[in-house]
């Protein structure tokens, strides 16, 4: 029995060993094949026309973050004021920039906390600002389906997000060459 529980120690010692190798690796893999363009095309949605657009929101950036505001407005953006124009300028660069980041591992930790905010609020939004309160959509938590948009795929992003969060971008990023090259440097 000892001779079992050795081999089973080793076995699954050396696949630890690997998993903290290849995890977060895989979990950024992950995030880019499922929610980069995802977040980009989100992005795209929220940008103005012509070259300077990404200064000057469109008026589905507006309807998108503040819904229920625009509509209040009977759809006059020129009603808004400097902070509405600041939280859709930064929701529309954080969907470009943090996924971005995230990819490429880059302050991999700070963008995939910075997701997780997102993801929450962008929850958050659909709920109270586009009253997405349906059952199929809302969804809940042990109830046997397991497609809800909001409870069940949004848990599996802050997942993912949450184990870059702790664990870090991994062994190829921008922040494993950073960290090495600044390890050489002070050796």
């Amino acid at each position: 029995m000892h001779a079992l529980v050795s081999l089973h120690n080793a076995i699954f010692g050396l696949i630890e060993r690997l998993g903290d190798w290849v995890m977060p690796l895989a979990a950024r893999f992950v995030f880019a094949a499922t929610l980069l363009f995802y977040y980009w095309n989100s992005g795209l949605t929220k940008l103005g026309d012509g070259l300077f657009g990404i200064f000057s929101p469109s008026i589905g950036a507006y309807s998108q973050i503040f819904p229920k505001k625009l509509e209040a407005v009977s759809y006059d953006v020129s009603q808004f004021g400097l902070f509405e124009w600041v939280v859709v300028m930064a929701g529309t660069w954080a969907e470009f920039i943090l996924p971005l980041l995230i990819v490429i591992g880059l302050a991999t930790r700070l963008a995939a906390l910075g997701m997780i905010g997102f993801v929450i609020v962008q929850s958050l939004t659909d709920v109270y600002g586009h009253g997405a309160t349906d059952a199929k959509t809302l969804g809940a938590l042990f109830d046997r389906f397991p497609d809800s948009v909001i409870m069940d795929q949004r848990l599996f992003w802050v997942f993912t997000l949450s184990y870059l969060v702790i664990k870090g971008a991994g062994f190829l990023s921008v922040d494993a060459f950073l960290r090495n090259r600044e390890e050489t440097v002070l050796a």
